[in-house]
């Protein structure tokens, strides 16, 4: 009877941790690129929003005058300038976040909301202000008793206190995802690692004629 000898079969070796992790992109890594793109997106939006909005006419009336009456008009810098610099500041924090890191980019990041806040308020309590063109009747006839009649409001505070609330998102997003962002000075930093020095260059050997030319073409005294 002739014997059967065991041989073994090998077996499919299971996957590390680490293949399976280099397999796909890690969901941390991919939630930082989309809350990154969603920040400079609404960010960038939303400055674009208020800075346009709040140069449009917000307010309308005529001011009565000994010869009838004198229309009239304010535009959000005449209401309230603080949306447009507030919006200004978002801008920079907005660039300034990948400047930094830890606790500056969270220091950013709230000032990045804080401004989008207070674009969105300011704008929301000039909807319905009246002072600006009160201002504009007394300057234009030159009583300062004078009154505005007809007085309506247009709808572009409102926008601009929309553009506003797309900066406040972009902040919290920044609180919120921040830690996962880049760094763009990261690259440019040293590690303390200590470079290589460059090698001396030789003197050019005289023997050689293609050296000298050489030596020549880089400014270099080949006689030296």
């Amino acid at each position: 009877m002739e014997r059967v000898s065991a041989v073994p079969v090998p077996q499919p070796r299971a996957r590390t941790a680490d293949q399976a992790a280099g397999s796909a992109p890690a969901p941390d890594s991919a939630g930082g690129r989309r809350s990154l793109a969603a920040a400079l997106l609404l960010g960038a939006a939303g400055a674009t929003v208020v800075l346009l909005a709040s140069g449009q006419v917000w307010a309308e009336g005529r001011a009565a005058t000994g010869g009838g009456a004198l229309p009239l008009t304010a535009d959000g810098q005449d209401v309230t300038g603080a949306p447009a610099a507030l919006a200004i500041v978002g801008l920079a924090a907005l660039v300034a976040v990948f400047a930094v890191r830890g606790a500056g980019r969270r220091l950013v990041a709230v000032l990045l909301a804080l401004s989008g806040l207070g674009a969105a308020l300011s704008a929301w309590a000039g909807a319905t202000d009246s002072t600006a063109l009160d201002e504009e009747a007394a300057r234009t006839t030159g009583d300062a008793a004078a009154t505005i009649d007809a007085l309506t409001h247009t709808a572009w505070p409102y926008v601009t206190a929309a553009g506003g609330l797309l900066i406040l998102v972009a902040g919290l997003l920044a609180l919120r995802f921040g830690s996962r962002w880049p760094t763009m000075s990261g690259r440019y930093e040293r590690d303390g690692t200590p470079r290589p020095r460059k090698a001396p260059r030789t003197a050019p050997d005289p023997d050689r004629p293609e050296e000298l030319w050489k030596a020549l073409d880089r400014g270099e005294d080949p006689t030296g």
